[in-house]
């Protein structure tokens, strides 16, 4: 194997990268908070962590890749303040946190499909791991790092030394724990809350039993636990946005390590924020939330633009949106995929001289810029047509592109469906109707939920009267063009 560099977040260098495991590679992602759309700053930290899984299995690693999906614990307020964010989403909608959590988790792995992102290979529910949240607090107040307040059990960082190792900041510039309620009884305050208590005389949606009462855990809490449950020692990468640095996984690593005794991940990746409107960072919280679905497919851009529009600027660099960015994207994907069409439909041999090009780029921090020029070369050297294209569609195993994919070919990709109208009858006491393909394969996908086969192959049928076939994927229904 070729060695591959990193920028390492904890050291503050390019080091190589030797994981734990040879030929192994366990990778942790921070996932979403479920209680909302993710919007493109979001996912710019996914499409990231894809080039990094991407990258790895280009050089011929085994990965096993976990990432979390925060469904309850995370609060609104990174100064001790604020209400649990699956709660505050269930009563803005009128629906149970439960709810929240399912269609915002769904919605969110659909903008995964959207953007050809790798699933990981577990999905860890911080719901689903309560036991193991809990086993891991009582390993460390055994150890004697935790104490109890009014409102949770907090961990004293005090008693851990380097505490600011990651985020390299004077402990006074750091911002006070967890996102949880205020509380003055905090020895430290960058204390945070490893289990908090459901408030006295109300009922919260997700409250569990534990050795200290009825409550909830902590944000940070739940990283830790799953990261040692499926992936055990094999702890190489932790990926997330730079602003977790600071708090989320500063915390991470103080609990991790006061309970193991040992370094937590070897190495930390952080990709820097995607900003709109003179430097400003996109957040939820702000003017500027865009999600995939508003700022992209719905004004008729392939989402694999954006993808393309990322790449172009380094991960750890700041990224600017703007919509005429996108535009320019989505043209320059195009152009790539004809190219690529243009060079005939054999492929020959890769290219042994521009792949060695391709890996020095990829393989010293993620430099996908640079590999884009070596895509540029490739296209104008004197190598066959043929060649070309198994070396192109080599690269694009790392790229994610879909540069096998013409612009005008028949097979729809999952924004297309929604523009394109046909009559069908979308319920058996219907008359014929014009709608939308998206609507027949919505009420396909109900159809199978309530495990009604006969309806969910009438909807089949009636897609292919219209000239769609149906394939059912492990990502979802795809459909084609019936030639």
């Amino acid at each position: 194997m070729k060695k591959i560099f990193f920028y390492n977040t904890l050291s503050r260098k390019i080091e190589e990268f030797k994981p734990v495991k040879k030929g192994r590679v366990g990778i942790y992602t921070c996932g979403p908070t479920v209680y909302n759309y993710a919007h493109l700053g979001n996912l710019r930290s996914y499409l990231f962590s894809d080039l990094l899984k991407r990258t790895l299995l280009y050089n011929g690693y085994k990965v096993k890749h976990v990432m979390n999906i925060t469904d309850v614990g995370h609060l609104t307020g990174d100064m001790d303040m604020g209400e649990d964010k699956m709660e505050l989403g269930a009563k803005r909608e009128g629906k149970s946190a439960y709810e929240i959590a399912e269609f915002y988790t769904k919605a969110f792995q659909k903008n995964l499909v959207d953007l050809n992102i790798i699933f990981p290979n577990i999905w860890a529910k911080a719901t689903e791991n309560i036991k193991e949240q809990i086993a891991l607090i009582k390993i460390l107040e055994k150890k004697g790092f935790t104490y109890l307040t009014q409102d949770g059990v907090y961990f004293d960082t005090a008693l851990v030394k380097d505490y600011n190792k990651l985020s390299h900041l004077p402990l006074n510039q750091l911002k006070e724990g967890a996102r949880v309620e205020k509380n003055p009884e905090k020895k430290n305050p960058t204390d945070f809350a490893l289990w908090k208590f459901s408030p006295v005389g109300a009922k919260r949606q997700m409250e569990w039993e534990s050795p200290w009462g009825i409550g909830f855990p902590g944000w940070h809490i739940e990283c830790s636990a799953m990261s040692f449950k499926y992936l055990k020692n094999n702890l190489d990468i932790h990926c997330g946005g730079i602003d977790h640095i600071n708090v989320h996984h500063t915390n991470e690593i103080a609990q991790s390590e006061a309970a193991t005794g040992k370094k937590f991940f070897n190495f930390w990746m952080h990709n820097a924020f995607l900003n709109i409107q003179g430097g400003k960072k996109m957040a939820k919280s702000g003017d500027n939330f865009l999600t995939l679905e508003k700022a992209v497919i719905e004004v008729g851009l392939d989402p694999l633009a954006f993808r393309l529009a990322a790449s172009q600027v380094h991960y750890r660099k700041p990224m600017e949106y703007s919509p005429e960015s996108l535009k320019q994207a989505n043209q320059a994907l195009s152009n790539l995929r004809n190219q690529v069409a243009s060079l005939g439909k054999k492929r020959g041999k890769v290219s042994k001289i521009y792949q060695t090009q391709f890996l020095e780029a990829i393989n010293h921090d993620l430099n996908l810029p640079q590999a884009l020029a070596v895509i540029a070369q490739v296209f104008k050297s004197s190598l066959k047509d043929e060649d070309k294209k198994a070396t192109i569609l080599d690269f694009d195993q790392v790229l994610g592109f879909d540069l096998a994919k013409k612009t005008a070919d028949n097979e729809l990709t999952d924004n297309q469906p929604e523009t394109i109208k046909l009559k069908v009858k979308l319920y058996q006491d219907q008359e014929l109707a014009e709608t939308t393909i998206a609507e027949v394969l919505e009420a396909r996908l109900e159809a199978r939920k309530r495990k009604d086969w006969p309806e969910a192959d009438r909807l089949r049928l009636e897609l292919a009267k219209a000239g769609w076939a149906i394939e059912d994927t492990a990502q979802g229904q795809k459909i084609k063009k019936i030639v």
